[in-house]
């Protein structure tokens, strides 16, 4: 089958599909460096800078599009499916509406907050376009820790169907959610940019990688080593590796691209490879589901987990968020690259916020915190650990 990929950003759908044996046709970015790598990692195709110019696309069996999240997301905006941003969702129908022959299938995927946001409103719009342009659909939260990587990461995978069923792709897998309790010693990863209302807490693993962060720059999460009273971040190649891609992959291209900061937003914005080689694969392949259970959805509000529906009716489906187990790969073991110690500012800003809130941290927590700022200052101030040794 064919894809055409809109809102591409570095190629993560596209990345899972082509390794699913799925031949991509079309790419669309509009953000530059994210498109320089794009060109660079799919020399083969061609990649458009704005869906907003597109006339008409050619034809396809897929249309895969991960549009933007900035107005849908907790940390964003929250201004909702109509915003400058998320709203640009809209040229997707707009393009299957002018297609000589839509495409059998539309892939769309974003942020789990969408289903509640304004009372599930982005929901509602999606669901009744596809409707409304002749889709059936289904819907789920896919959690990349089910595929062996140390990434805390829920994404919401919309796939719409104009003849196939939608459910035989997205729900015929399923293990269940699993606790995963962390060891004395386990590395522990959380957010050093907020830390008054919450840190993204995440045991042998980090929580999601995003475009932006709290202190309003896009970096790397932090990561606390119990017995080591080290408190570090990600190197940018781990970074891409959390994200199913090989270490390098936003490295080269234009001029800008080789920014960390830039470079740490195009991997925070990428979608997880591991889980479109699954959806690659099972579009290909799909299964079967049993939907004798599923309760039929009539009041307005926040949207379950997993959902699927047509003409007007829509059900909650009994499947967790996680379609499939592989072997994980516990954070310590995952990494590849040394961490980078958190500096004495980052993590003063941290400990001065962690104090003033109510939040309950682990025992010894911000005691190594503490001792790791200390060393930090000590080190600025030109006293190395050899130093304070002897």
């Amino acid at each position: 089958m064919k894809v055409i990929g809109l809102f591409s950003g570095i190629g993560g759908i596209e990345e899972g599909f082509r390794r699913a044996g799925l031949s991509t046709e079309l790419l669309c970015e509009v953000e530059p460096a994210a498109r320089s790598v794009l060109k660079h990692r799919f020399p083969e195709l061609r990649v458009e800078p704005d869906v907003r110019e597109l006339a008409s696309l050619p034809e396809a069996e897929i249309l895969t599009a991960g549009f933007p999240c900035q107005d849908l997301s907790q940390a964003g905006r929250t201004v909702g499916i109509t915003g400058p941003h998320s709203g640009l969702v809209g040229e997707v129908f707009r393009l299957v509406a002018t297609s000589k022959k839509p495409p059998e299938w539309l892939v769309l995927e974003n942020v789990p907050f969408m289903l509640h946001l304004a009372g599930g409103r982005a929901m509602q719009v999606l669901t009744s376009a596809l409707e409304e342009y002749g889709y059936r659909w289904a819907y789920r939260i896919v959690d990349t820790m089910a595929f062996g990587i140390p990434q805390r990461r829920k994404r919401v995978i919309i796939v719409g169907a104009r003849k196939s069923d939608p459910r035989a792709v997205l729900f015929c897998d399923d293990v269940g959610d699993r606790i995963r309790r962390g060891r004395a010693g386990t590395p522990r990863g959380f957010y050093w940019t907020e830390g008054r209302s919450g840190i993204g807490w995440a045991l042998n693993a980090v929580p999601p990688l995003k475009g932006g962060s709290g202190v309003g720059i896009p970096c790397s999460p932090a990561i606390w080593f119990p017995g080591q009273r080290l408190i570090g971040t990600l190197d940018i190649r781990d970074a891409e590796r959390l994200q199913g891609l090989q270490a390098g992959w936003t490295e080269p291209g234009a001029e800008d691209n080789r920014s960390e900061r830039v470079r740490w937003r195009l991997v925070g914005n990428a979608v997880s490879v591991p889980v479109a080689e699954w959806l690659g694969r099972r579009l290909q392949e799909s299964g079967a589901y049993d939907d004798s259970q599923d309760p039929e959805l009539n009041a307005v509000g926040a949207w379950p987990p997993a959902a699927w529906g047509s003409r007007g009716r829509k059900y909650a489906a009994n499947v967790s968020s996680r379609p499939i187990r592989t072997a994980y790969r516990g954070l310590g073991s995952f990494l590849r690259y040394p961490v980078v110690p958190l500096s004495a500012r980052a993590s003063a800003g941290f400990y001065t916020r962690a104090l003033s809130s109510t939040l309950r941290f682990e025992d010894g927590f911000l005691n190594d915190v503490a001792h790791h700022l200390e060393r930090m200052r000590r080190q600025a101030g030109g006293l190395t650990e050899a130093h304070l040794a002897a």
